[in-house]
């Protein structure tokens, strides 16, 4: 019996994988509110495949997924951060306005590229603004594995994976030699 990888399991549940020109693309914005209806389908098609995902694997660090990882060359993401006590965060072009000098390393996966893990130098604190569906601007401080996590989306929708991130001469690993390897992120100090 031959085993799935889980960059196919990822594939078959809708995931566009490494490689694809999509991912390698800066997403188009949203002009809001003038778009609103496409920026809610967009957010309506990222968040059922966050369902069917969440449905097959567990994410101990919590998950995101950006618009073009589904197909969609849009500026939208969704983020879910880990425990179901903190809702989802929506992010309608999204951009990074300030980041903290401190950073630290730490193991990344991606859903395009899921067959391997990453270490990943971030910023411990972001600043982010976003376009509401009404056109309004809002800006939100993110810190430690929020910021992360953030960080990685918006990476997505300027057409970045994680890998363009890693130190030189640092390579990714193999997901099954990272298993229970990585310490979880910290989200508060």
């Amino acid at each position: 019996m031959t085993q799935v990888r889980p960059s196919e399991q990822m594939r078959d549940l809708g995931v566009v994988q490494r490689g694809a020109p999509v991912l390698a693309e800066p997403a188009r914005p949203f002009d809001l509110p003038a778009e609103r209806q496409a920026a809610e389908q967009a957010v309506e098609r990222l968040f059922s495949a966050m369902e069917r995902i969440g449905q097959v694997h567990p994410f101990a660090k919590g998950r995101g997924l950006a618009a073009p990882q589904i197909a969609i060359g849009r500026a939208a993401a969704v983020v879910q951060p880990p425990g179901s006590e903190i809702p989802p965060i929506v992010l309608l072009n999204p951009r990074i306005t300030d980041s903290s000098i401190d950073e630290d390393e730490q193991y990344e996966g991606c859903l395009s590229y899921f067959d391997v893990r990453g270490l990943v130098p971030r910023p411990l604190r972001i600043t982010v603004e976003t376009t509401t569906l009404e056109g309004q601007t809002v800006t939100t401080v993110y810190e430690r594995g929020l910021a992360r996590l953030i960080h990685h989306e918006i990476d997505h929708l300027d057409g970045l994976l994680y890998t363009a991130r890693m130190r030189a001469g640092v390579d990714p690993i193999p997901v099954e030699e990272y298993r229970q390897t990585g310490r979880a992120w910290a989200y508060e100090e």
